[in-house]
């Protein structure tokens, strides 16, 4: 058996809460939001699981995410790699704005493409494709030869660029990964096998909160 590989969403972050496209832009997470990581991190601990380093990406939301599961698996300072591969979905011209007023000025059914379609980007920003053809890369070079060498590998990110790694590790097609939405919080623990496939998943948590 090869290692194992943990995803986890950021927490609930200010701009969650605010309902804005968030993007690249960096908002920290919100009380909640801390709340869903402590959960996350001792759904872990409890899990029984420790790690060997973890990734992130660039943005505050996820390396306190991280930070914090971290704290409540006993690994305070762990080695942490963090790279903007893994940043979230760049929204581009969507960034910051309210989703209601988003809708408003772009009209209801063009926004869904932008947030639901596999590969239409929205103005001066990235499709899920996009985002996909930055984080698949980083992780057959720096995560997942280190899951295959027997390694426990910690990856806090973003619901997009997550998704676009469970699209692989779970096999799911374009029309399956649109309808998937991650919990904020919640691990999602894979054991790999050694020609990566997925050996086992476990979710340690409550999917409900996705959104």
């Amino acid at each position: 058996m090869s290692g194992t590989l943990v995803l986890v969403r950021h927490g609930q972050s200010e701009w969650n809460l605010k309902n804005l496209f968030t993007g690249w832009r960096d908002p920290d997470l919100t009380a909640l939001g801390v709340e869903e990581a402590n959960a996350g991190g001792k759904a872990l601990a409890d899990y029984g699981i420790t790690f060997d380093i973890a990734f992130t990406s660039a943005l505050t939301r996820a390396q306190k995410t991280c930070d914090i599961i971290l704290e409540n698996v006993g690994q305070a300072g762990l080695e942490t790699i963090r790279n903007e591969a893994l940043n979230e979905r760049d929204y581009g011209d969507l960034s910051g704005l309210n989703k209601d007023d988003a809708r408003a000025k772009w009209g209801e059914d063009q926004v869904h493409i932008w947030r639901r379609s596999y590969d239409v980007p929205p103005p001066g920003g990235e499709s899920l494709r996009d985002t996909g053809a930055r984080v698949w890369p980083y992780y057959l070079t720096e995560i997942l030869p280190r899951v295959l060498a027997g390694q426990k590998v910690l990856v806090a990110a973003h619901g997009n660029s997550l998704r676009a790694l469970v699209m692989v590790l779970d096999r799911l097609s374009k029309e399956e990964i649109l309808k998937l939405n991650l919990a904020t919080g919640v691990p999602m623990v894979y054991k790999l096998n050694a020609d990566s496939t997925v050996a086992s998943k476990d979710v340690l948590g409550d999917m409900s909160n996705a959104h």
